[in-house]
C-alpha cells in the first residue's frame, strides 16, 4: 500500500501531522509514506521515521500553476493507492486528481466535490484539535480515534548535529538555553523582546548559555534581546536567527537544556524534539494546536480578549503578551528545568 500524503504548508503543522503518519503505520505496517510538500519541509520530513521519502513541491502557497500541477501528477501516476490531502484548499486536490490515484480522501473543504472520492464531513466538537482532524482521515469515517494519541517524535543525528555545532563555533559547556522569538503568523503572538531578555539575564546569571532561534524576520528581534543584557553577560547569547538553515536549527534546538517559545512552528519542533518547553500564548489557544509533548508548560493570560486569532492586535495595546511579565515563564522554567550549574 503506497500512500501519498499532500501535506500542509507551515512549520507546525508539518511538525503535528506525523501523528497521522503514525497512526497509518499502526493500521498498515508494511505501508510506504511519501510526502508531497514545499521544499522548506524536507529537513522535518527526512527526520521522521514513518515517512520514505519528501517530494518537492515547487509551486508557491496560494499558485495555481496548472502545467506544473499536470506535470507533477504525470509523474505521480500509477505509483500510490490513496491520496490524503491534508490542507482544505480546492488546488491541493488537483495533483491527486490529475495522478488518478484511486481513494482520495480529505476533509469537505473549497468546492472539492468529483475531486475528492473519499470526502470527510468536519465535525469540529468532535474533533477540535488538529492533530484529531489529520488522524481521523487514517480511519474510516465515524471511528474513534485511540489513545493516547501519539507525540511527534523527530529524530536527530549525531554527526549533522555536530557538523552545525562546529559551524557555528558552538559549545555545551553550559547548559543551553534556546529562546525562539518568532512568530510568521503575526506581532500578536510575540512576547515582547524585553521579556525574553530578562529570562535570558535570569538563566544565564544561573550558569546558562542562551541561543536564539528563529528566521531572517526574527534576527533584528533576536540581536535586541542581546543587546538588551549588559556586558559580562551579552557574550554567553548567541542570535543564531535568520543564520542557520532549517535542518541546523532542528539539530542545534535538540541540544537545549530547555526552550522558550512563541506560538511558532520552532515551538512545535522543540516539542518533537522532547525537549522541556515553555510555550507563551497570546491570541491563539492551546485548546485547538498545543504543542505535543510530556515535558511542557503554557503559560498565557487569558483575558477576556483572547484568543482572538488576529494578527495584529484590533485594540492596539497587545496586553495578552505584553502584560504577561517574566516572572511566570521563569518559574515554568524552574519546574521544567531545575538545575543550576556551578560554572569553573
Amino acid at each position: 500500500m503506497n500512500i501519498l500524503i499532500v501535506g500542509p504548508s507551515w512549520v507546525g503543522d508539518m511538525v503535528m501531522a506525523q501523528t497521522l503518519f503514525m497512526c497509518l503505520k499502526q493500521r498498515q505496517p508494511d505501508c510506504q509514506i511519501d510526502v508531497l510538500a514545499p521544499e522548506w519541509s524536507r529537513p522535518i520530513l527526512e527526520r521522521m521515521p514513518e515517512v520514505r521519502q519528501a517530494l518537492s513541491f515547487p509551486v508557491g502557497h496560494g499558485v495555481l500553476d496548472m502545467a506544473t500541477r499536470r506535470n507533477i501528477a504525470q509523474s505521480l501516476r500509477g505509483k500510490y493507492q490513496q491520496a490524503i490531502l491534508l490542507p482544505n484548499s480546492l488546488k491541493s486536490a488537483l495533483v491527486p486528481f490529475f495522478a488518478g490515484i484511486p481513494k482520495r480522501t480529505g476533509w469537505r473543504g473549497e468546492m472539492r466535490f468529483g475531486l475528492l472520492n473519499d470526502m470527510r464531513k468536519l465535525d469540529k466538537q468532535r474533533y477540535p484539535l488538529m492533530i484529531e482532524r489529520f488522524m481521523a482521515l487514517a480511519y474510516e469515517p465515524g471511528a474513534e480515534l485511540p489513545k493516547p494519541y501519539p507525540n511527534p517524535s523527530l529524530r536527530i543525528v549525531e554527526e549533522t548535529r555536530d557538523v552545525a555545532l562546529a559551524r557555528f563555533g558552538l559549545s555545551l559547556d553550559r547548559p543551553v538555553l534556546a529562546l525562539c522569538p518568532g512568530a510568521e503568523f503575526g506581532e500578536s503572538k510575540r512576547w515582547p523582546a524585553e521579556h525574553f531578555a530578562k529570562v535570558a539575564e535570569v538563566k544565564i546569571r544561573d550558569g546558562w548559555q542562551v541561543w536564539l532561534f528563529g528566521s531572517k524576520n526574527d534576527h533584528a528581534v533576536g540581536e535586541g534581546i542581546v543587546q538588551g543584557l549588559i556586558p559580562g553577560l551579552r557574550e554567553e547569547a548567541v542570535n543564531l536567527a535568520g543564520e542557520t538553515s532549517l535542518a541546523e536549527a532542528i539539530d542545534l534546538l535538540s541540544c537545549a537544556e530547555a526552550v522558550v517559545s512563541n506560538d511558532s512552528g520552532l515551538m512545535h519542533v522543540a516539542a518533537a524534539l522532547g525537549r522541556p518547553l515553555v510555550s507563551i500564548y497570546g491570541s491563539t489557544s492551546p485548546a485547538f494546536t498545543p504543542p505535543l509533548s510530556d515535558q511542557v508548560e503554557v503559560v498565557r493570560l487569558g483575558l477576556d480578549c483572547s484568543p482572538c486569532f488576529d494578527r495584529t492586535c484590533r485594540f492596539g495595546h497587545n496586553n495578552c503578551m505584553r502584560e504577561l511579565k517574566p516572572r511566570p515563564v521563569i518559574e515554568a522554567l524552574e519546574r521544567l528545568a531545575p538545575q543550576s550549574i556551578e560554572v569553573r
